[in-house]
């Protein structure tokens, strides 16, 4: 007999992704959207001179590193989804922003229900049609006209075209993951991305050791063991919880009176998960790419030198991705979580939290604490993704490079988080069993 108070076991997960059919058909259906997508990176985008564009990008990794890991090297083999995900997540940015902006959208998100989150999801799809379209036409037009067979207005138009169709298509399978899948669409195909590069990476470090002896073997140890602290390190603070205690108060049924009840409310450590780091990464892609577009000898070497990872003031760089982390963090977490809508559904429900009035106090005590949580969070995020990737330049061991703790914390984040989905249709179907019985 399997104990329904107790999360499922490994055994009971793996036996109801094979026996469900509802997991079953949710699992099949991400494995094989995932699978579509990775084939779709490999096809190629006509009219360019491969040879010319990898020889140019060989030696801008500090550009194209984290982008290139983000499309799962679609940026590096120019395939019709070379740009993937981003425009969708760019998209999203800008409309949380204009949400927390524009009372409309926030009418929308908070007082709407579910029609109003529709809305806005049809919103930030139109968005993001617009912004692959100014994306594509200015990496094609600015950067990619210089590698092309024949180039001209015809060039651009036609490469602008496939590549706002085919991250469409990526935004498409991953509202589709999102709804018929297992996870949320657009961090698994970003998760996807990052595993696909990892071959290359430990293929590199293999090399570099074979070549470079002890001392390489020493440095990558060293690399490796802080690689695995970073992973426990985020596999705590991901499952971190705050539990405030609450009391209900007595009430009467008909003749009988029930004692009070006493529960807690739980708060994320770090409610908003991976995607503060997904949003600073993105935010800190751009002046690369700007520079790199415009070919501005001043912007780009202010660009290079303070905001790349690999600049001259490396000092700067964490700065401005901490900064970013934190503003992120605490954007993200005022989204999910309001203190004075959570204060008025425990005054509704006869509620209180022990020594704290119901109403404005509630809600004052509960966004005192949501402010340490996230802050608490933000500044381990970016420590988590600062100080791997200065361990790894300090060591001398390049072969990571654009593969840091940033990728490190969206592949545990994520993971987490579908894990912790599939345990949930697990225990429904126990229930759905015991309603059967």
């Amino acid at each position: 007999m399997i104990s329904r108070d107790k999360a499922p076991t490994a055994q009971e997960t793996f036996m109801q992704m094979a026996q469900a059919a509802g997991l079953r058909g949710r699992l099949l259906v991400t494995v094989g959207i995932l699978i579509l997508v990775r084939l779709g990176i490999f096809l190629p985008v006509p009219g360019i001179n491969r040879e010319r564009f990898h020889e140019a990008i060989s030696g801008n990794n500090s550009i194209f590193g984290l982008l290139d890991i983000f499309s799962g090297r679609g940026l590096s083999t120019l395939g019709v989804f070379a740009l993937g995900i981003l425009p969708f997540i760019n998209a999203s940015i800008i409309i949380q922003l204009l949400t927390a902006a524009i009372p409309s959208l926030e009418n929308l998100q908070k007082n709407e229900g579910e029609a109003g989150r529709r809305k806005i999801s049809q919103i930030t799809r139109y968005v993001t049609v617009g912004w692959a379209i100014v994306q594509s036409t200015a990496f094609s037009a600015l950067f990619l006209q210089q590698f092309a067979l024949t180039p001209g207005p015809l060039f651009v138009a036609e490469t602008a075209i496939a590549l706002t169709a085919g991250s469409m298509f990526v935004m498409w399978a991953s509202e589709l993951i999102t709804e018929r899948g297992i996870g949320n669409g657009a961090s698994l195909l970003i998760f996807v991305n990052i595993v696909a590069s990892l071959p290359k990476s430990l293929g590199d470090t293999i090399d570099l050791v074979q070549v470079g002896g002890r001392e390489i073997i020493g440095r990558v140890i060293v690399l490796v063991l802080v690689f695995l602290a970073t992973i426990v390190g985020i596999v705590f603070v991901q499952e971190g919880i705050r539990r405030i205690p609450i009391i209900s108060a007595r009430r009467q049924v008909g003749r009988r009176v029930l004692a009070e009840q006493r529960s807690y409310l739980p708060l994320r450590l770090n409610s908003g998960g991976v995607m503060p780091i997904i949003f600073a990464a993105a935010i800190l892609s751009l002046p690369l790419l700007i520079a790199n577009f415009t070919k501005n000898p001043e912007i780009a070497n202010i660009v290079n030198t303070y905001l790349s990872p690999g600049g001259s003031a490396p000092w700067a760089y964490a700065l401005v991705y901490l900064t970013s982390i934190v503003f992120f963090s605490y954007f993200y977490s005022s989204l999910i979580v309001n203190p004075v809508d959570v204060a008025q559904n425990l005054k509704k429900m006869g509620s209180s939290i022990p020594g704290i009035r119901p109403g404005k106090a509630t809600s004052e005590y509960i966004e005192r604490v949501i402010n340490r949580l996230t802050f608490l969070g933000a500044i381990f995020l970016g420590f988590v993704a600062i100080i791997p990737t200065a361990v790894e330049s300090s060591l001398g061991v390049p072969t990571f490079k654009g593969l840091g703790a940033t990728s490190l914390l969206i592949l545990v984040g994520v993971a987490i988080d579908t894990a912790k989905q599939v345990q949930t249709y697990v225990i429904s179907q126990r229930y759905e069993g015991m309603v059967k019985q």
